[in-house]
């Protein structure tokens, strides 16, 4: 028995975020981002898929309504499908991180899977919540197709624990906005089929 999971990051952001840190910080989509996600739904329109499960944020959110409205299928939000949490560091540029929390950010860039930041998540936190949800989903829809709306965090923790990959090489994932990735889980045994697509 196989289970098919598309995997779907959000589009591209709205400018008011762009170049700051963003997590939980809740953001739409661009006008471009809206194009990308109407060409994603339009790619998967063909494929029986049966629900679209979405982060609560709002670009995810945006983005699973309309895939779900192209696929004739319900859409249901999953708070554990969120993007990391990166608490005092939320909405804030990235150049300002750096002069404000210097020693953090030092460790972020040379061993983000394992800074946690400060008031917010770590990468563990992120992939056990994540992992959980994606178990749930898969046992809940065994044998069918389904999708899931989220960031690019949530689904490289999804693709390196299928590869079994460390967590340091998590950032060898490529994630573009709007990518479209499918994991079948066959007996329980993950494989990745597509990686970074923008479909057709």
């Amino acid at each position: 028995m196989t289970t098919r999971l598309w995997l779907i990051r959000h589009g591209e952001i709205e400018q008011r975020a762009r170049g700051r840190c963003y997590g939980s910080l809740d953001v739409g989509l661009s006008p471009n981002g809206r194009l990308q996600i109407a060409h994603v739904a339009e790619t998967l329109e063909g494929e029986p898929i049966a629900a679209v499960f979405s982060s609560p944020r709002r670009r995810a959110l945006e983005s699973a309504r309309a895939i779900a409205s192209a696929c004739g299928c319900p859409c249901e939000v999953l708070p554990a499908l969120r993007e990391i949490d990166f608490g005092d560091f939320e909405g804030i540029a990235y150049d300002e991180i750096a002069a404000r929390y210097p020693a953090e950010y030092r460790r972020w860039m040379e061993e983000p899977a394992k800074v946690t930041f400060p008031n917010g998540e770590n990468f563990s936190m992120l992939q056990a919540r994540v992992l959980a949800a994606f178990h749930l989903i898969a046992e809940q829809r065994a044998g069918g197709t389904v999708a899931i709306v989220s960031h690019g965090g949530v689904i490289r923790a999804l693709v390196a624990w299928a590869l079994e990959m460390p967590d340091d090489c998590i950032f060898r994932i490529a994630q573009d906005f709007a990518a479209i990735n499918l994991l079948e889980l066959t007996e329980g045994t993950p494989s990745v089929r597509l990686l970074n697509s923008h479909g057709r």
